[in-house]
Formats: C-alpha cells, structure tokens, sequence
C-alpha cells in the first residue's frame, strides 16, 4: 500500500548498524550468560533453538548451492569459518583480517556462493576496506579442497560509505542468478548527507537494494542488467533495484516464491519489515528518509513510497530489526511458509504469514531470547540459523 502524501571488533557500536536506534546513542548490555538454556528450555511450538558452535562475533551464516554438509559463519573480524557435518574446523576457509577494518559496525558483514559455484567456485564478500571504503569482493574456492579459499580476489564493487554506520553490507544471489547489495543511507542520523539524504536520491548508491551482474564484462569488473528500473534515466545509477532505505541489514527471498522481505533498520522510534511478491521490488520506494516507517520524519517528497508489512517499536525493547527468512525446512511443520526475524536487543523470536501490503499472524516464537542477535541465515537444504553477536550460532530444530 502507498503512503498517503502528508507533511510530514567494538561490540557495542555494532548495534547501530546492526542496529539503528540514533542519534546513534545506545546503552550497553550485558553478555549472555544463559545462552546454553536455548537448549535446555524448548519452546511449546514444536521448534527448539539447538546451537551449532561459538564463533568470534558471527554476522551471517551461508552455505554452497547442493552442499548438505557444510556451512559457512562470517565473522566480523575478517574470517569465514567452515562447520562440517556439526564439526567446527580449525583452519579458516578464507581469512581476510589484513585487509578488512573492524571496530563500530564495520567489518566483514556477509557472503554469498555464486549459483554455479560447483563449476566456478566463485563467491562474493562484503566487507570495509582498511580505507573505510565499502567493498564488494569476488574470491574462489581452491580446486584442491572445498574447505580453503584462494586468498586472492578481485574487486567488483568499491564505494563510500561515508561514515562508520549504516553500511548495510548483504550480499545474496536472487531467483534470477544476479547478485543483490544492501546499502546503508552514509550513517550518522537523518540521511544527513546531502541536501535530501541519499535514501531519495537516485544519482546515489547509498540507501538502495541494488542488483548487478558480478561478472566481468566488456572490461568493466561487473555489468547492470538491462531489466533494472533507472536503466537509461538520466540522473539515476542504473545499479539501483530499490530505493529509500535507511540501513538494509538483512533482507531474503524466498526460496520457494521469490519473494523478498527487507528488515530496514529504523532511527529511534520505527522499525520496519518490508515485503514484496517475486518481482514487484523492482523500482519501490520504500520512504526513507521522509519516512521511519509510517511516521513522517520529515515534509519531503516520497513518490510512490510503500508502507512496510511490519512495524516494531522502539517503546516495546526493540532497536534494531534483524531481518530473517521464510521458514520452508519441511522438518519445521509448524513454521512452513512463516517469516521469522528479531530485533539486536529485544532478542525475540517472531514469526509473521507475510503477503503483499499486510502481515498476519505475526507472534512470538516462546523461544529463550537471543542475545545481541545478529543475523538468520540458511543452509543448502533451508534449514535456518541465528547469530548472536556474543558468539553462539543456533538452528532452529523440530522439538
């Protein structure tokens, strides 16, 4: 539904981007202590939290197209780790930690296995440069061993994130093969940059979705899809898929439909999920920054801006959406075709039936609180995972 026209690694910085909640003031919480209750207290709603190992600051967790037993958990501090059939292994798959910067919210914030990665071994980061710069990376398994990188890669996308927060830093393959890239609006509070914030402004990469072709072509390091929306207007990068966001942290689709939700982390009142039908996400915007979530944040333009399907607020613990997945692991009867997502520092399990301008049935999972909940993630088969911040990964697992 469009808006009516009306007037209007330093663990605790991670909550900014992770997590939005400015004027960019957050108080400290604790580590967890309990964490281990996620198995000790299931929930009464046939799925349990069963943890899967302890990482240093885990931001995401992926796994290769056909691959059944392994998965992949990014850490902030520059290194992926590879988990083999339950068993965390010593030796990094690719360690990054001399050229990534950490500390605030940057880091190495995600990966993604290209669709042909049994055939190319080709995969994609993105991580803060040493320059500050934000970067999109291409790198490739070595031949000898599905389990090590080669520790060279190639850059395919490098641009300014302006300041420490808001990177946004997700990097996924969509059902149609092509690379999507969440960015964040350049940080500090109310898109202060530029005389209109960059959320709105199409001549900027900063606060959009956008989708490109990660190869190389025609001697440039990557091509843009001639379907994309700004394609040939002027005025506008013709990268962008979608536009007005403020800090896209995590978004998906859905492995069944196509479907794409966008957990857009809000400022200190809104947060916001956003949904769209395979598809319909080409060209939307989603309001930012004269809106934080429904409210007017400020009296400017917002053409055909789209109300978001969910809205939590920061009066009930909530600071930072993290955006999750649409649940099809067939073992978890009771959350098939449910949205399930959290906020950093509420650490609740939600779950929502979400469809084209509306949620239902959107409640809390009775799961133990994830503390510091960083991100959700999938494996091959669609099994789903939880990040903490504080280190432990779980899955969510039939009781």
């Amino acid at each position: 539904m469009a808006r009516r026209p009306a007037l209007a690694v330093v663990l605790l910085a991670t909550v900014l981007a992770l997590g939005g909640c400015d004027s960019d003031q957050e108080s400290a919480r604790e580590p967890a202590t309990a964490s281990a209750t996620a198995q000790a207290r299931p929930a009464q709603t046939g799925v349990k939290l069963v943890e899967v190992g302890r990482f240093n600051a885990p931001l995401y967790v992926t796994a290769p197209p056909g691959d059944n037993r392994r998965i992949f958990v990014v850490e902030q501090n520059g290194v992926i780790r590879v988990v083999r059939g339950g068993q965390r292994l010593a030796r990094p798959f690719l360690d990054l930690r001399a050229i990534v910067m950490t500390g605030s919210e940057q880091g190495l914030l995600s990966m993604a296995f290209a669709p042909d990665y049994a055939k190319t071994r080709r995969f994609y980061v993105n991580y803060t440069a040493r320059d500050g710069m934000q970067v999109v990376g291409e790198y490739r398994r070595s031949r000898a061993s599905r389990e090590r990188a080669l520790g060279r890669g190639r850059t395919v996308l490098r641009y300014d994130g302006v300041e420490s927060n808001h990177n946004g830093g997700l990097v996924t393959f969509g059902p149609d093969g092509l690379l999507y890239i969440g960015t964040g609006d350049g940080g500090g509070a109310d898109d202060q940059h530029g005389e209109r914030g960059n959320g709105q402004n199409l001549n900027s990469l900063l606060g959009k979705l956008l989708r490109i072709d990660p190869r190389p072509s025609g001697g440039q390091p990557y091509s843009v899809p001639s379907s994309n929306p700004f394609v040939g207007r002027a005025g506008a990068r013709p990268e962008i898929y979608s536009y007005g966001l403020r800090n896209p942290w995590r978004f998906s689709f859905d492995r069944s439909t196509g479907d794409l939700t966008i957990g857009d982390v809000g400022q200190d009142a809104i947060e916001e999920i956003d949904f769209a039908s395979k598809g319909a996400a080409s060209g939307v915007n989603y309001g930012w920054r004269p809106f934080e979530g429904r409210r007017r944040n400020f009296g400017e333009p917002a053409p055909g801006a789209v109300d978001p399907v969910i809205e939590l607020s920061h009066n009930d613990g909530n600071c930072s959406v993290t955006g999750g997945h649409v649940v099809r692991d067939s073992s978890l009867i009771a959350l098939v075709g449910s949205y399930v997502y959290g906020d950093y520092c509420k650490g609740q399990l939600r779950a929502a039936r979400l469809g084209a301008g509306s949620a239902t049935s959107d409640r809390a999972l009775g799961l133990p609180t994830v503390d510091s909940l960083s991100s959700f993630g999938e494996d091959a088969r669609g099994r789903v995972y939880v990040t903490s911040l504080d280190g432990p990964v779980y899955r969510l697992a039939p009781r």
